[in-house]
């Protein structure tokens, strides 16, 4: 029985005859508060559950030294390594999918009569859009055939006179050396006096007019010779014209059949409708090439001081979340957006305001895309700054990649 009570151990003693054993050693005398706390069940609760807290807190105190501890490191890394790569990416999300597109025009005009392709439609190069009515084509191939036989016509009658001019000469040679030798006699007989001056006069006028023919004869065998050229029948140049009529009138006839004039993606169809109309020259289809898809980058100006042609670079595209595609620099551009613009800036006005510019930068994009990549679809693009790849010297091109 222990000291903390004292009655109950006075009150026992009577009763018991024999002579009492040794007394237990008595404990050591506890703090007041377990004293008041053994005397009073709630307050022994309540030091029961300072006792159980406490232990919880002694073991925080070794985490709450490792956090205090590692907090302040791991800002310390943090901030050394935006320190060590601060300027190194350089950033924009204004940025973009770019695609060749060709425009499709007919070379000729006509009413389309058959139309073989749809919207978003793949074709390669060759295959046939559509086609226009080729009647007037024919049509006028046939009257080049007409003109072909018309020209040759022409050159056999031009040949027939050249020939005929040939038997005018020698005929007017003739009919000169007879009346030389009628007028030599007659002039032999007027010496003579046998003969009237007017028969004298008649036969030198004949004469003249002999020789006159044989001039006349041989200017138009001159003329009927140019007229044939310096070549054979084929080289006439009205069978030449002819013949370039046809082959004008044969190659418009198969521009009736407008084809593809790249591999790509068939767009704005709409345009293209039997019965339609079209123009010469006027597009009424387009095809997105997609074996030329690359980003244009818009960095601003001051972003370009580290950036060279070969960097690597990362594209983000917004329609395709948690997809990376990784692509290098392939070109930056030759002058701002603004340079280009419809109506340039004028900045020799007088009230002139300072803007920072752009200039677009061609990322080429490495491998294929798991996802197909739409022209016009918004992009962010970092670019790795760190490298600076051999540059081509001044005045010389880059190779096209």
């Amino acid at each position: 029985m222990s000291e903390a009570d004292p009655k109950v151990e006075t009150e026992e003693k009577p009763a018991a005859p024999t002579p009492a054993p040794a007394a237990p050693r008595p404990a050591p005398k506890a703090e007041p508060e377990v004293q008041a706390a053994a005397s009073d069940p709630v307050a022994a609760a309540g030091a029961a559950a300072v006792a159980e807290a406490e232990q919880p807190a002694k073991k925080r105190r070794p985490l709450r030294l490792i956090l205090m501890l590692s907090v302040p490191l791991i800002l310390l890394l943090v901030g050394g390594y935006f320190y060590l790569t601060s300027g190194r990416y350089v950033s924009t999300d204004n940025a973009y999918v770019q695609q060749d597109m060709v425009s499709v025009a007919p070379e000729v005009q006509g009413i389309v009569t058959e139309v073989l392709v749809h919207e978003n439609q793949q074709v390669h190069r060759g295959d046939l859009l559509f086609r226009i009515d080729p009647r007037p084509f024919r049509i006028a191939l046939a009257n080049a055939d007409a003109q072909i036989a018309a020209a040759g016509v022409q050159v056999n009658q031009i040949e027939a006179r050249v020939a005929g001019t040939g038997a005018d000469i020698s005929g007017a040679q003739d009919n000169l050396a007879y009346q030389q030798r009628e007028f030599s006699r007659l002039d032999e007989l007027m010496r003579q006096g046998w003969i009237t001056r007017t028969r004298y006069d008649e036969q030198r006028h004949n004469l003249e007019e002999a020789r006159q023919r044989l001039a006349n004869a041989r200017s138009a065998a001159v003329t009927a010779q140019s007229a044939l050229g310096g070549g054979g029948i084929a080289d006439q140049p009205a069978l030449q014209a002819a013949r370039v009529a046809r082959e004008q009138a044969l190659l418009n006839l198969s521009r009736t059949e407008v084809r593809a004039p790249a591999d790509g993606t068939v767009s704005q169809t709409d345009r293209l409708q039997v019965g339609n109309a079209v123009v010469t020259g006027v597009p009424v289809v387009t095809i997105v090439r997609s074996a030329t898809t690359y980003v244009e980058a818009n960095y601003k100006e001051t972003d370009l001081a580290n950036m060279y042609v070969g960097q690597p670079a990362e594209i983000e595209i917004d329609a395709y979340p948690g997809m990376t595609l990784h692509g290098r620099v392939a070109s930056i551009g030759a002058g701002t957006g603004s340079q280009f613009s419809v109506l340039p800036a004028q900045n020799a006005s007088g009230n002139w305001v300072k803007v920072r510019q752009r200039v677009p930068v061609r990322i080429s994009i490495e491998g294929n895309p798991a996802r197909p990549l739409l022209a016009g679809l918004s992009a962010n693009v970092s670019v790795d700054t760190r490298d600076r790849p051999q540059q081509p010297a001044r005045g010389t091109v880059a190779p096209a990649r």
